[in-house]
């Protein structure tokens, strides 16, 4: 195939533009003239003056409950209690199961109003139902959801909100709202199917060719796996799994990238704390939620590198931050000979000494640009007189870091684009940019959402770039977004096979 009359972006410095582009099978072929290529009989696509870039990557996504959510009520735009509890009354219930919802933040309704249990009986009944707050580390329950656990709602790194007398308000967060979901809000595998079907046409509609999945815990790869084996699979996946299964995974002798050519193990998950919008971001202060040490995490890197695991950390608040770093300082001499390439998720809240450990140490930033505009307001009012150093994407790249773009979707939306977009503008409401020392250039932010998952994986010299040799996942725009930034997706390529919207096109 050839795609001639437009513009290539390659992201290859040696040749970073091109007027076409050979696929030969799964690859690039060249970018040369159509007179100079030995193809035998190619297909001709006439770009008509659009625009050619690498597929995107959303290197931190949580796919299967992000394409479950798109079926749940979403709460993230209400701006109080009672407009969310009105959403509530009003969408359709479900067949069968919990009512289940997502979205809240508490801290941004107007008044702030704590949710209760009690709250939620009024328009749930004696039906179980269960929302999840916007960051995904709080989970509202009613009186009926309650129930199912019996009383026993307290482990390990989790918080039971509970009232004067000491009864539960309807407010888990952290560990407990995890493990609740994990004993009581199951989703069956058909219903993930499903579901995941559906969100992989939408992600081939925005650009996705690849993912970094973050849903281990919950049998992810199984479904991958079903989807790849059916051919539904229309992106590649990089999964993570929890980090207490590499005894298991050591067992076996798998090790990370193991996988076929679309499904791949990758790297093991440890949470350091919480998050910013419930409140359990740890911090200097003692505040927040510290799920794991810097001992720990020491001791969690060192067996992974030794059975062949990066390690991706959790890190949002400035403790949880320090406390990572420290960890794999302490521990380079063991994983860098490896090549292992570690990373931190995140990093939304780093002390100014600290930003430029990142890129002496080699550890990457696995960020999301899009939480930037998102969280603005509440990390002005809970981190007052620090934010110089959240989210601090442009100070990261200075200090030699890697800044891989993901959503965390359904915390985001799965929308590469508008992580650019919030990459560079650090605004996404009209008003000003937010701290804008700290805005990247266009070709920085796709750069985050190419060149750098790739590097993530091992595939630097492989996939992220449109050269020969490299795999032929891409996507036509129509017009040129490093011009425009609403610049809108065409079509989808992966591994030479079109998977949205193949050409002709009007």
């Amino acid at each position: 195939m050839i795609l001639e009359n437009g513009l290539v972006r390659t992201f290859d410095r040696r040749i970073p533009t091109q007027r076409a582009l050979a696929i030969a099978g799964a690859r690039i072929a060249g970018g040369v003239g159509v007179h100079e290529l030995a193809l035998p009989s190619p297909e001709v696509v006439d770009l008509g003056g659009r625009v050619v870039l690498p597929g995107l990557v959303d290197a931190h996504v949580h796919f299967p409950r992000w394409a479950l959510s798109r079926r749940e009520i979403a709460l993230e735009d209400c701006g109080s209690l009672a407009e969310a509890l009105a959403r509530i009354a009003a969408a359709p219930r479900p067949a069968s199961g919990p009512i289940r919802g997502l979205g809240w933040r508490s801290e941004e309704w107007t008044p702030v109003e704590n949710p209760t249990a009690a709250r939620l009986d009024e328009v749930t009944g004696a039906r179980p139902a269960a929302m999840f707050s916007k960051d995904f580390h709080s989970l509202w329950l009613n009186t009926a959801a309650l129930a199912l656990a019996r009383g026993a709602l307290e482990v390990a790194g989790g918080v039971v909100e509970r009232d004067e007398r000491g009864e539960p308000t309807g407010v888990l967060r952290e560990e407990a709202a995890w493990s609740f979901r994990e004993a009581h809000l199951q989703v069956s595998a058909a219903d993930y199917l499903d579901a995941m079907r559906a969100g992989l046409r939408l992600a081939a509609a925005r650009g996705v060719t690849a993912v970094h999945d973050k849903d281990g815990a919950l049998g992810a790869l199984g479904l991958w796996q079903e989807l790849e084996a059916e051919g539904a699979l229309s992106l590649r996946v990089w999964q993570s799994l929890p980090h207490d299964r590499l005894e298991r995974l050591s067992g076996l002798g798998i090790r990370a990238g193991f996988g076929s050519r679309l499904v791949r193990i990758g790297y093991l998950k440890v949470f350091m704390d919480g998050a910013l919008g419930s409140g359990t971001a740890a911090m200097f202060d003692g505040s927040g939620v510290r799920i794991t040490s810097g001992e720990e995490l020491a001791e969690i890197v060192r067996a992974s590198a030794r059975a062949g695991f990066p390690v991706a950390v959790h890190a949002i608040g400035e403790w949880a931050n320090r406390e990572a770093l420290d960890a794999f300082e302490e521990t380079r001499p063991l994983w860098a000979p490896l090549g292992l390439r570690q990373r931190i998720e995140h990093a939304q809240l780093v002390s100014p000494e600290d930003l430029p450990r990142f890129g002496s140490l080699g550890v990457a930033c696995s960020v999301q640009f899009s939480h930037a505009p998102s969280d603005r307001d509440l990390a002005e009012r809970l981190w007052a007189g620090k934010t110089d150093g959240a989210y601090a994407y442009r100070s990261l790249r200075a200090g030699g870091a890697l800044l891989a773009n993901g959503s965390d979707a359904p915390i985001e939306e799965l929308d590469p684009l508008a992580g650019v977009r919030a990459g560079v503008r650090r605004s996404d409401d009209g008003r000003p940019a937010w701290h804008p020392e700290q805005t990247l250039s266009v070709e920085e932010a796709f750069e985050a959402s190419t060149l750098a998952p790739a590097w993530l994986e091992g595939q630097e010299r492989a996939r992220g770039r449109l050269a020969p040799g490299y795999a032929a996942d891409l996507v036509v725009f129509d017009r040129d977004p490093f011009d425009d930034l609403d610049a809108a997706v065409v079509a989808t390529m992966l591994a030479g096979r079109w998977v949205h919207n193949p050409p002709p096109w009007d």
